[in-house]
């Protein structure tokens, strides 16, 4: 019997989220179904987008929870037993509030940060060894209530930072899938700016 590989991206389903900061997990799983051609479907089994791919000598498949983000471990529970995928062959990417604009950051396991849909994971997985991949969303200086920043869309001046994240984001989920954590943790973690663009950020 074959086995198969999950990347879950995170976010919340509905026009009105699309692109939003917390949908970063979102936009990574449409960059590697774009780059593998993969076809999404609707599953009502599991109440998620789903879009399955082989990469390399791998099967994988791509799932987009439609629970909203706080109540997204019931779909990955439930699609991690019907393929028969323990917490070992699961990635998720999910955005960080605490991580600055174009930082990007694998762990093999961890605590969620108060992340809902990393809290949602833990609780229906019973376990926080799950391999994460974050990305940097920030926070406006000084400010405590984060809830309007991370359902804010990117503005125009991120744009750019924007597409090396997920550019980024993608090739590390590969190289996960390929050549393991390890060497994708190595090799991606860290800013995607160069050190010159890195200083003009605020």
């Amino acid at each position: 019997m074959e086995s198969w590989q999950i990347i879950v991206g995170l976010g919340n389903p509905g026009a009105e989220y699309a692109r939003t900061r917390h949908n970063a997990g979102f936009m990574v799983l449409e960059r590697l179904a774009q780059r593998w051609r993969a076809g999404w479907e609707v599953s009502r089994k599991f109440n998620a987008r789903l879009a399955e791919a082989r990469v390399g000598l791998q099967r994988v498949v791509l799932c987009q929870p439609q629970t909203f983000m706080n109540a997204s471990g019931e779909c990955v529970r439930s699609l991690m037993d019907y393929r028969s995928v323990g917490p070992e062959r699961l990635l998720v990417s999910a955005d960080d509030a605490d991580l600055p604009l174009g930082e990007l950051r694998l762990r093999p396991k961890g605590g969620t940060g108060g992340h809902h849909g990393l809290e949602s994971l833990a609780q229906h997985l019973g376990s926080k060894e799950f391999a994460r991949q974050r990305l940097g969303i920030g926070r406006r200086a000084g400010a405590r209530e984060i809830t309007n920043h991370v359902l804010g869309r990117f503005g125009p001046d991120e744009s750019e930072v924007l597409e090396k994240v997920l550019q980024s984001a993608a090739d590390q989920a590969e190289s996960w899938l390929n050549v393991g954590i390890q060497k994708a943790m190595n090799h991606f973690n860290g800013s995607v700016l160069d050190p010159v663009t890195a200083g003009t950020q605020t």
